[in-house]
């Protein structure tokens, strides 16, 4: 873990980026965290635990409140107001204007997501396959794709502009203690509701523990350069939504189902060869992560 350093964390009241923060703030970082902070509690969490906290906005490019002399950038802010002119401005335009404001650091952490692949059924995706939407098939998350695209396009311009080794990290299912897709599952199945997979089954993904995110955050930052750096962002194990839904059942005594639909997302793998090679493996298995977010999240069903 990284000590010592003034770091920007930015969507800190996120599922994955508050673990974050955290962390570095607990490791003897002078942490910030920027966002709009409209949740007050929201802000009160992350102030106790030692991050500073400035209101930014991210679709107007207004920085002021922000200091401009970070070692580090750790971007995980997202817009998701699934509005065309909201999300290309909060998420390729804002990340433009971040990247001005922080051009002095030693290096900048850009958060995409696997979401950019075209969908290519159970192929496991490598840094070098074709982008696409593959996420038009939800109408509340119809500009969360080409978003994403967009957004990975300013980084590799801006890191150029602006001299800023920039790493790009396609992040694939991040779960644990604070949430996450396997969280959802086990609360829709908690609520009597059947979780989507696709037809062409079994729905394969790489799912990805906080700590392994929080533990490969130095190495990501360490591999910054202009051009850009692009690298997979996952787990070891290749699981399915079918495997961890069977399993959060059997640890946990709840009866759950899952239905298949062409309406969800197809199998999204990864190839790790680059991972590996520029980053190191992952340490927590899936089946023990898991059953550590149960754990905390929903203490009272864990069977022993």
């Amino acid at each position: 873990m990284m000590t010592g350093h003034k770091i920007l964390v930015t969507g800190p009241t996120g599922q994955v980026a508050f673990p974050v923060a955290r962390a570095f703030a607990e490791a003897g970082n002078e942490v910030w965290g920027a966002a709009r902070f409209t949740n007050a509690t929201a802000r009160d969490g992350l102030e106790a635990v030692g991050v500073k906290c400035a209101v930014v906005d991210f679709v107007e490019g207004d920085f002021g409140a922000l200091p401009n002399d970070f070692d580090y950038v750790l971007d995980f802010a997202v817009m998701k107001a699934n509005s065309w002119d909201a999300d290309l401005d909060g998420n390729a335009g804002g990340l433009g204007f971040l990247m001005e404001h922080c051009r002095e650091s030693r290096a900048f952490l850009h958060c995409s997501s696997t979401a950019v692949y075209q969908a290519n059924g159970h192929h496991p995706f490598a840094e070098t396959d074709p982008l696409g939407d593959n996420h038009r098939i939800y109408s509340f998350m119809a500009t969360y794709s080409i978003s994403k695209i967009a957004a990975e396009a300013m980084a590799r311009y801006a890191a150029r502009r602006f001299q800023l080794p920039t790493t790009i990290a396609r992040l694939n299912v991040p779960y644990g203690d604070n949430g996450g897709w396997p969280a959802i599952h086990l609360d829709m199945m908690l609520g009597k509701m059947a979780v989507p997979v696709h037809t062409n089954g079994p729905s394969v993904y790489n799912p990805i523990h906080e700590d392994d995110i929080i533990a490969t955050i130095p190495k990501l930052l360490e591999i910054a350069s202009v051009p850009v750096t692009v690298v997979n962002w996952a787990g070891n194990d290749t699981v399915s939504i079918e495997e961890w839904c069977a399993y959060l059942c059997e640890i946990t005594g709840v009866e759950g189902s899952t239905v298949a639909t062409d309406e969800t997302l197809e199998s999204v793998a990864m190839d790790l060869t680059r991972m590996h090679a520029l980053v190191g493996t992952t340490t927590v298995g899936w089946r023990d992560g898991m059953r550590r977010m149960v754990a905390a999240r929903h203490p009272e069903l864990l069977q022993p």
